[in-house]
């Protein structure tokens, strides 16, 4: 099974824009996540998918692997399928590493690569469970339930399973919750599929592209890891970690 690694970065960023080329600690956030990839040894290729020429100048001074694509991209996901259709080499599973983590750990990747040993995954990610209350609260934490086989049944933003007769501040010592961690993968047949999908109202009504692939039937295995994932997704993100996180 050969496993490529894609990395959606573009510069117009409604938050941050330039995100890709922000300074982590001497290297730009893009190359920190090119390498952590890099060192995930269940990946045969990894490569960076833009549509801006400062990306991909970037990306090319650290000799790394770029490939330019449409501006006219919605999602990450459609870039990486633009990527896997064109691409010389043929890839059986393509994981979409998000841009904006760059201290994404290797054993993270391996652990959603490894979901594709069962023949019948097509979509993976992976889910971390929830211990804060603040994070059980937050919209921008996306809650997962998983069924027993840890396949996902629904993501939201709002607090999931809601636990009748038992207050709100207790539900975290009451069941379990999970946070979606946002790395995916996908079998490259079924990625060619998901990203011909039109949108639906459960997709806009939480604003949650995953919801789209769910309500057409496709199922998504899930993977839990113990990892926190640190993203950058504003400019005061962007200064707590270079004060806080030590380079790699």
């Amino acid at each position: 099974m050969k496993i490529l690694a894609v990395i959606p970065a573009r510069y117009a960023s409604t938050r941050f824009p330039g995100k890709p080329l922000a300074i982590i600690q001497g290297k730009s956030m893009i190359q920190r996540v090119y390498e952590q990839a890099q060192k995930c040894k269940a990946l045969n290729a990894v490569v960076v998918a833009t549509d801006d020429l400062r990306i991909e100048q970037a990306v090319k001074q650290f000799n790394g692997r770029v490939v330019m694509t449409s501006g006219t991209h919605q999602s990450g996901t459609e870039r990486c399928a633009e990527v896997a259709a064109d691409i010389e080499d043929d890839f059986d599973v393509v994981i979409n590493v998000q841009g904006d983590e760059p201290f994404i750990q290797p054993g993270q990747i391996a652990l959603l690569a490894n979901c594709f040993m069962q023949e019948t995954t097509d979509i993976a990610t992976l889910v971390k469970r929830i211990t804060a209350a603040s994070e059980l609260s937050n919209p921008n934490t996306v809650k997962v339930v998983l069924d027993e086989k840890r396949k996902a049944l629904y993501f939201s933003r709002s607090a999931i399973p809601y636990q009748r007769n038992i207050p709100v501040e207790q539900w975290l010592n009451s069941g379990m919750y999970y946070k979606h961690i946002g790395i995916y993968g996908y079998r490259k047949n079924a990625l060619e599929e998901i990203v011909k999908l039109p949108p639906n109202e459960l997709e806009q009504a939480e604003s949650l592209e995953q919801l789209r692939w769910l309500a057409n039937g496709y199922r998504i295995q899930t993977a839990i890891t113990e990892l926190e994932t640190i993203s950058v997704d504003t400019p005061e993100d962007l200064i707590r970690v270079n004060q806080f996180i030590m380079p790699l």
